[in-house]
């Protein structure tokens, strides 16, 4: 069995429902009330937890590091991260909001300040996937002593591992990686769901999807199916909205469906033990088949071909199942059997 996480009052890991993050991200533009109706459609889409970030330009890119070819804006890196940082202060008022609400308030961390004003605030720590080799960072937040969610987008196996260990190497064991993409929106053929049961198999921990592709159901859907125990997906009041993450992010009656139909998939993945339903039961006795005569049988005639038949039962139960016709066939009959009547065990000597 994978090792259950537990993160405030949920448990994630095998035989518990998947745990679904709505990524708010710095989707809240600098604007705290963006940030509060945040958490409330996360809370009326029925998410388990809403997360943020939480970063600051001069802990992860310097002066000098240019534009960035993918966001296609005139303007540095460095000072678009600076115009969509967090407030520390709103850390206190954001966790209420969402305790309130019923969300766990989870936030990714980019530093170890951020990790250090964000850890009284959470139940468990998230690292990004560019984050995920900064060793010392992951040692860091793991050595908190709380649950290590980790994305591992632009990461080979080997990679995953050396991260691995590093939590693994501070005492740390409640661990849970996520597959990703780090390609925003990323095209529905590079998620590589699968890649999470590989993650599952090599490091026996809770693993997921952090998902970033446009499509609201095709990725979370797939993983879920696949045994994933955690989704992540970005959430947005409007992809109208101005910053770098809106567009690719789901609006709010789309995290709305993609909770619902992940609940549907689970309701339909079942136990996977091969057994009757009970709503099988009645059409189980109508509709399976079993022996009937086919004609008047009478007391010594031979049961044959032409004088037997095997039909669905309909409301006439308890006669032989087909597994017995060859057996019937060749004997003789013990009585008198009316057309269309089923062929009892006893009917035949």
């Amino acid at each position: 069995m994978i090792r259950t996480v537990k993160i405030g009052d949920r448990s994630v890991g095998d035989g518990h429902r998947c745990f679904v993050v709505a990524e708010a991200g710095s989707n809240h533009n600098g604007d705290l009330q963006q940030a509060r109706r945040l958490i409330e459609v996360a809370a009326v889409a029925g998410a388990d937890a809403v997360k943020f970030q939480l970063f600051r330009a001069d802990r992860l890119y310097p002066r000098t590091a240019g534009q960035s070819d993918y966001l296609k804006q005139d303007r540095p890196i460095y000072d678009i991260i600076s115009d969509m940082e967090m407030p520390y202060e709103w850390l206190p008022e954001l966790a209420a909001i969402a305790k309130g609400k019923g969300l766990l308030f989870l936030a990714s961390v980019f530093d170890e300040e951020s990790a250090n004003r964000l850890e009284p605030h959470v139940p468990a720590f998230k690292i990004a996937s560019y984050e995920m080799t900064h060793l010392p960072l992951v040692r860091h937040i793991a050595r908190c002593g709380k649950p290590v969610i980790i994305a591992t987008g632009t990461a080979s196996l080997e990679e995953v591992r050396e991260t691995v260990e590093a939590v693994r190497g501070t005492g740390n064991e409640d661990l849970i990686l996520m597959q990703c993409t780090a390609s925003y929106p990323a095209p529905l053929e590079s998620l590589n769901v699968r890649a999470l049961v590989t993650l599952r198999e090599a490091f026996n921990v809770p693993t997921g999807l952090s998902d970033h592709s446009r499509d609201p159901l095709t990725g979370p859907l797939a993983a879920v199916a696949l045994g994933g125990h955690i989704i992540e997906k970005h959430f947005t009041l409007s992809n109208a909205l101005p910053g770098p993450d809106h567009s690719f992010a789901l609006e709010p009656d789309e995290l709305t469906l993609m909770v619902k139909k992940i609940r549907e998939v689970e309701q339909s993945l079942g136990s996977g033990e091969k057994v009757v339903q009970p709503v099988e039961q009645e059409l189980r006795a109508f509709a399976r088949r079993q022996i009937f005569a086919a004609r008047l049988i009478g007391l010594g005639e031979v049961f044959s071909r032409e004088n037997t038949a095997v039909l669905r039962s309909g409301k006439n139960n308890g006669g032989l199942a087909p597994k017995h016709y060859e057996t019937l066939l060749g004997r003789t009959a013990s009585r008198d059997i009316p057309e269309w009547a089923p062929i009892h065990e006893g009917d035949y000597v």
